[in-house]
């Protein structure tokens, strides 16, 4: 049948009830049991003969001569066992009226089957919403990836996967909430609208705020140089997870708006945190898997083992030939290097740019778990130089799975370098690049006045979805869509 034709016929039974007397929307129901709370007390009410409600929505209806079989969901799927000899005109009127994917509501008593399944014997019914659409077959849900994120709602509804997948997206950024705070962090919101972004090197999206008549950009970070001003106010541990936004291009490892958490702690530097950082992944294998065993884009990753250290200038030494440390002035045969390996050149080719471009490929054969340090200072505009090597930043990042999945490091609190850096930044920017950070004389200002020595930390949910063992986008629960024509 016609998709118009099944509608009209759901309107003609929505009219139907309503000329019954049956709001077919009510506010009110008179549930007292969800599905699930109703099956792990069901030995109990059968006993006592309990009058019990349940309300969800029709997954399917099986008709048996004058009784019917009802499933009925409410994030736990329940059967109803209706009979007409005992509902009388309401088992009519529920035969005339009710279609899969109407939300309605059951009473009854509690009843075994003989078949031995528990269920809920009806003694009568209410309609709680009259779906005018037809639901997508449920064995078989919607099979088109545009329509499954169009309808995410419905897909969400038939695939019990995805459903629980959203339930450990909550357990698993309530985890590293609680971690932070039985720590003694402070939980922070800093402003999404910014006159600059900072934080991070990318594209941002840029909008008009009518009130004050300026441009301002959606922050590209959780908010890293504001809760540096908070540690420059005395506040020296604090946390943010919220969304931020990049207009940078879509694959399996990124999108435009995510979930980030940052946090920092005063007096502490990167190697104290990389404890941290190995203890908060295990809480977080624990707590949402019950597992530190994943296989993750055919890495096998043990979270328990000791984690790996990979030197980022020797790495790509052994892979080309050159040490990024020494590379400032060899950016022509840089180039050449990125043709060599079918690398498009940058619009920019800016050291920094093409060095990054050709790590990414060294990067894939890294499993890990492990730490990533030794990177040049022209790729952190934002961390201490090594006291060992200043040529390099105090900096690590988390390695797994052949991609980086959190970064952290010793924070520059020198006003003077990070001015120096900044500089840096806006000479790229005015070059063209639109990736390079905006030069915050106002941050500068605040370390000015001086912020202690602290350790920084931010990871996506790039690390739920690899978890997962899906992408970015599947992982979200909305993605963006582009408005069908």
């Amino acid at each position: 049948m016609a998709f118009e034709d099944i509608r009209n016929e759901r309107l003609i039974k929505l009219d139907r009830l309503v000329k019954t007397g049956v709001d077919p929307y009510p506010a009110q129901t008179h549930r007292t049991h969800m599905v699930a709370d109703f099956l792990a007390n069901h030995a109990t009410l059968l006993k006592e003969s309990e009058q019990v409600a349940l309300a969800g929505r029709v997954m399917s209806l099986r008709e048996h001569g004058g009784s019917l079989f009802v499933d009925l969901f409410d994030g736990e799927k329940g059967q109803c066992y209706l009979q007409r000899d005992k509902m009388n005109d309401a088992y009519d009127l529920f035969i005339a009226t009710v279609d899969t994917g109407d939300i309605i509501e059951v009473s009854g008593i509690a009843f075994t089957t003989k078949r031995g399944q528990s269920s809920l014997e009806a003694t009568g019914w209410r309609m709680l919403a009259k779906s005018l659409r037809p639901l997508p077959d449920e064995w078989f849900g919607i099979k088109d990836e545009d329509e499954r994120y169009r309808k995410r709602y419905l897909d969400i509804l038939l695939t019990k996967d995805l459903a629980d997948r959203i339930k450990r997206r909550s357990v698993f950024w309530n985890t590293i909430r609680s971690y932070l705070l039985e720590r003694d962090f402070v939980e922070v919101e800093t402003p999404v609208l910014e006159t600059m972004t900072g934080g991070a090197e990318a594209r941002p999206f840029v909008t008009h705020h009518n009130a004050l008549d300026i441009d301002v950009y959606l922050r590209i970070s959780a908010g890293e140089l504001w809760q540096k001003r908070l540690m420059v106010a005395g506040l020296p541990k604090t946390f943010e997870i919220g969304r931020i936004f990049r207009n940078e291009g879509m694959s399996a490892e990124h999108a435009q708006d995510y979930t980030q958490l940052e946090f920092y702690e005063a007096f502490k530097d990167y190697e104290v945190g990389k404890e941290m950082i190995v203890d908060l992944y295990r809480t977080i294998a624990d707590k949402v898997y019950g597992t530190r065993k994943f296989s993750i884009k055919g890495f096998d990753i043990d979270m328990d083992k000791e984690w790996e250290t990979y030197d980022f200038c020797e790495l790509m030494k052994k892979e080309y030939g050159f040490d990024p440390r020494e590379s400032d002035e060899k950016t022509q045969d840089l180039i050449a290097l990125l043709k060599k390996e079918n690398i498009p050149v940058p619009d920019v080719p800016e050291i920094g740019r093409i060095v990054d471009l050709l790590w990414k490929k060294v990067r894939k054969s890294l499993g890990g778990p492990g730490f990533l340090v030794n990177v040049p200072v022209y790729l952190e505009p934002l961390a201490k130089k090594s006291k060992d090597d200043p040529r390099v930043v105090e900096r690590f990042q988390v390695m797994l799975a052949g991609s980086e999945i959190g970064k952290g490091f010793s924070e520059l609190n020198d006003p003077l370098d990070q001015a120096a850096r900044f500089k840096r930044q806006g000479e790229l920017r005015a070059a063209g690049d639109e990736e390079a950070q905006m030069p915050d004389e106002d941050f500068v200002e605040a370390l000015e006045y001086g912020m202690p020595p602290a350790f920084g930390f931010g990871v996506s949910e790039r690390l739920f979805s690899f978890l997962e063992g899906v992408s970015v986008r599947e992982a979200q629960i909305f993605p963006l869509m582009r408005p069908r024509q």
